[in-house]
């Protein structure tokens, strides 16, 4: 909870408190969350015993669990599937725990997302840590005691931690590489202006995205050229960033010993996955080594905490619209709705009963939507066929326009006069001949036709301007309408290029 999403929850109908000193770490202070509304509760445990609802970072652990009761509810990071104990214990006691980290990643639910929020942070975060601890430049620089070139910089695995350092170390003006196993990422991986590790292998890769946007068990095959890839990259870049995590697994090897003894001296690896063992052999959990051949590796555990303003402000945002889908009614009454697919997704614990692991959620991840499937290849017999039933409707519809079209033309000659039938016949043939030559422009360019017609418009004004001073009225009304709404073409038109070459401008 910070000072700013207290507020937010008494919105909802809650009473807030805090244990003291919860936030001066991350900048938030007692005397703010006084002044926001907050009770100062002194101890953790008067915090348990009074709460109703109890939000935690951190697992909890069996002194925490065996305050729960029936009426309480659990909001934290819990790690259901590899906490046993806890989870019976929590049904045991018949509280409800609510497990952030199995919030679906569906749409709906990105903004309770808090383990993407953290993975971004971390992301962030080593590639700055991997700048303090590397002794050159990320971006080239040409100065007057030479030319100094960019830092090379490896992402692997391209998920949410991923993609936020390959944002950051692209801004910091490095030359960026991303490998992940999920191909579909790549289109991502390139629009952030880094360049996608492709590998030279043929398999059926597993839609990883349909387990939740996390990549899936690759086949030995593949590993093998997925090593032999990153020993080829090894002695080329700078920094390597390891973010490669299967849930309740292991974390994979993927940077091994010889490939971090065939790295440069002062080069930089950071293993965002040392908390599971590390994607790179030599990492020591919570600590950063030299290698005998000066390679530096990061295996810190904690960089949300390394950002405790920021990952408060965000997990706490987190929280809070768990609470709103908790409170519909905003009157302080939580409502836990188990056909709600993220409540539900995200409960462990429910009513005595272990409700882990969740059934999968009734909407599909956005990243496992299934490619449409290629069309039937056709004979070319088949292509010709259809091209001709094609032209046939095509040469019908079009006779057949004609053939009305004739018809009404001839209909208003046998009753209007010659003089008017020389403008009518020009102004019919006027609108086909700008009806086929707009039809046929692409539908990309009807913006900037649309701004072209400035010069079609002045004619028109032009044209309606000299019929003003007629003496019939009803001619006077038309000519001063013609005007109008060319005026209002004339300054779109105006609008509208500006729009576009703002587009192309920078600011």
């Amino acid at each position: 909870m910070t000072p700013a999403s207290a507020l937010d929850l008494q919105k909802l109908g809650f009473e807030c408190c805090i244990e003291a000193g919860a936030g001066q770490a991350a900048g938030f202070t007692d005397a703010a969350y006084s002044e926001a509304g907050v009770e100062v509760v002194k101890t953790a445990a008067a915090l348990w015993k009074t709460a109703d609802i109890i939000a935690k970072v951190r697992q909890p652990n069996e002194t925490e669990l065996k305050r729960l009761t029936k009426a309480k509810t659990l909001i934290s990071f819990f790690n259901p599937g590899g906490n046993k104990d806890g989870l019976e214990l929590a049904k045991s006691k018949g509280a409800t725990v609510i497990a952030m980290e199995m919030v679906p990643r569906i749409s709906r639910a990105q903004k309770m997302d808090a383990l993407s929020s953290m993975a971004n942070i971390a992301g962030y975060r080593a590639v700055i840590e991997a700048g303090n601890n590397f002794d050159r430049f990320f971006t080239g620089q040409i100065t007057a005691a030479g030319k100094v070139p960019p830092a090379k910089v490896l992402v692997v695995g391209a998920g949410v931690a991923g993609l936020a350092a390959i944002g950051t170390s692209t801004s910091l003006g490095a030359v960026t590489y991303a490998f992940d196993v999920r191909p579909e990422v790549a289109e991502q991986v390139e629009s952030m202006g880094a360049e996608f590790v492709y590998l030279d292998f043929e398999e059926e890769q597993q839609d990883g995205a349909a387990t939740g946007g996390y990549a899936a068990v690759s086949s030995p095959e593949f590993r093998e050229a997925q090593l032999a890839k990153f020993r080829e990259l090894a002695p080329e870049v700078d920094i390597v960033i390891t973010t490669a995590l299967i849930p309740n697994r292991e974390a994979p090897k993927l940077w091994l010993a010889d490939m971090v003894a065939a790295m440069k001296r002062g080069s930089v690896i950071v293993d965002l996955a040392a908390e599971r063992g590390g994607n790179v052999e030599g990492t020591v959990r919570d600590e950063k080594i030299i290698t005998d051949n000066g390679v530096t590796i990061v295996g810190y555990t904690d960089f949300p905490s390394r950002m405790a303003s920021q990952s408060s402000s965000l997990y706490a945002t987190n929280i809070r619209h768990m609470m709103t889908d908790l409170t519909p009614e905003k009157d302080g009454q939580v409502v836990h709705d188990m056909e709600d697919d993220v409540i539900r997704g995200s409960t462990v614990t429910h009513a005595g009963e272990i409700t882990f692991p969740p059934p999968p959620p009734k909407v599909q991840a956005i990243a496992a939507q299934k490619k449409p499937e290629p069309p039937k290849e056709l004979t070319a017999e088949e292509k010709r066929a259809q091209e001709v039933a094609a032209f046939k409707q095509q040469t019908k519809n079009q006779v057949t326009l004609l053939a009305v079209g004739a018809a009404l033309l001839l209909g208003v000659g046998l009753v209007a006069p010659a003089s008017f039938m020389q403008h009518f016949i020009v102004f019919v043939l006027a609108v086909f001949v700008g009806f086929q030559v707009i039809w046929n422009v692409s539908h990309s360019l009807h913006t900037p036709l649309m701004a072209v017609t400035n010069a079609i418009s002045s004619i028109i004004i032009l044209g309606a301007l000299m019929q003003i001073g007629s003496g019939s009225w009803l001619v006077i009304f038309l000519a001063a309408l013609s005007v109008f709404m060319a005026g209002i073409n004339i300054f779109g038109g105006f609008l509208v290029t500006r729009r576009m070459l703002a587009m192309f401008q920078k600011s």
